[in-house]
């Protein structure tokens, strides 16, 4: 009687896929592009944008100094601790899509034109349901951390919060006056919500993140909430005065780098090893800072690339801050080396917390795109207002 083999599981079948596409792919030519991107290679790619978005975040400094002493942000303080958590969110949402889209490009899932349009609209659509969801509940955590914080909960401005929220997290660059109709603004997000999710599910990828991809943003939001109640005590404190301006700054640009490391070390993974397992190079779950940052590698040299840019790029901004007169603090000497240490221990801890978290995503089999990014920007947004807290302590104390 002939042994019959025993049947292989729908996990086995596709780690044995996933190592044959990986086989199959042209191995040499791989390795001449990646021994081709060179330090120079890297910072030529990544200074322009790096640079332009920097610009944008001092802009955004400068908006944030002014409507800080409009009547509606002294009269409702929730709003102070609301703003990194939305602009975390814009930010999280936006880069996580960059990620996936990146990883698929790198990964042949884009080379058809049919296949290339489901992949983005179902994505955008993932993108617009997570931001009206995850709005709404930052604005309950806003009004709740408020209230702990010693206010008192008003149902007037819960409801002016949570449309305002939700409504600014749904269209990201329009400035909505909805006052008087804030619980309309709430109704129409709710009922098109089942439109997002309905053309987010065509996509096998966006049904992933559909089933995955709400923990990291929702604990992102809690972790950038966080780092708002802090923005709280302090941009309402005198002694404090003109931190509002580089807040975006500091958050802005940590976020960015790290972003981009995170997802560069994805794609990597993607194109190297199946999930569950590390490939060559990369076996330590936690690399040392020597391994990040100095060995030879096209991750290493990226992290190099990233780290080398945070204080010529912030000497630029806090110039352009300084002639635009912008601010209501003066940049002194031993503020600027403050604000400097500050930045590069802010962006050296993201870029080693980038490696250890992509590696362990990877590792417990899950996506790197949709896991890491979020969590290491909301902890770039409260290292980095944290870091500007004590920044302004030690220029108080220093210059009396």
């Amino acid at each position: 009687m002939a042994k019959i083999p025993p049947q292989e599981s729908p996990m086995e079948s596709m780690k044995i896929r996933r190592r044959r596409e990986i086989e199959d792919r042209d191995q040499p030519e791989r390795g001449r592009e990646e021994a081709g991107e060179t330090s120079w290679t890297v910072g030529s790619q990544v200074t322009l944008p790096y640079l332009l978005s920097g610009i944008g975040m001092v802009l955004a400094g400068f908006e944030l100094d002014i409507i800080q002493h409009w009547p509606v942000f002294k009269a409702m303080s929730e709003i102070f601790i609301l703003a990194p958590a939305l602009v975390g969110l814009k930010g999280n949402l936006e880069m996580t899509l960059a990620s996936r889209l990146s990883t698929a490009a790198n990964t042949g899932k884009l080379d058809s034109a049919a296949d290339c349009w489901l992949l983005v609209t179902s994505n955008l659509a993932v993108i617009q349901l997570q931001s009206t969801v995850v709005g709404l509940i930052s604005a309950v955590v806003a009004i709740t951390l408020g209230s702990i914080s010693g206010g008192n909960i008003e149902l007037n401005r819960a409801i002016l919060l949570c449309a305002s929220s939700a409504s600014t997290a749904f269209i990201a660059s329009l400035i909505l006056n909805i006052t008087y109709l804030a619980p309309a603004v709430c109704g129409l997000l709710i009922t098109v919500t089942p439109v997002w999710l309905l053309i987010a599910r065509r996509n096998s990828s966006s049904r992933e993140v559909l089933q995955t991809g709400w923990q990291p943003v929702l604990v992102a939001m809690l972790i950038s909430s966080c780092g708002g109640l802090i923005l709280d005590k302090m941009i309402t404190d005198p002694r404090f005065q003109g931190m509002a301006v580089f807040t975006p700054v500091i958050n802005g640009v940590g976020g960015n780098l790290v972003a981009i490391q995170a997802s560069r070390i994805s794609t990597y993974l993607h194109q190297s090893s199946i999930p569950g397992e590390l490939p060559q190079g990369m076996q330590e779950l936690c690399p040392n800072v020597c391994q990040i940052f100095l060995r030879s590698g096209p991750n290493s040299n990226s992290a190099r690339v990233l780290l080398f840019l945070v204080v010529p790029g912030h000497l630029l901004f806090l110039f352009t801050i300084h002639v635009a007169r912008g601010g209501h603090a003066s940049i002194t000497r031993i503020f600027t080396v403050f604000y400097l240490i500050a930045s590069l221990l802010q962006v050296f801890l993201l870029l080693c917390g980038a490696e250890l978290l992509v590696r362990l995503a990877w590792k417990l089999r899950l996506d790197p795109d949709n896991f890491s990014i979020p969590y290491l920007t909301a902890f770039g947004d409260l290292l980095g207002i944290s870091f500007l807290a004590i920044c302004f302590y030690a220029k108080l104390v220093t210059e009396g």
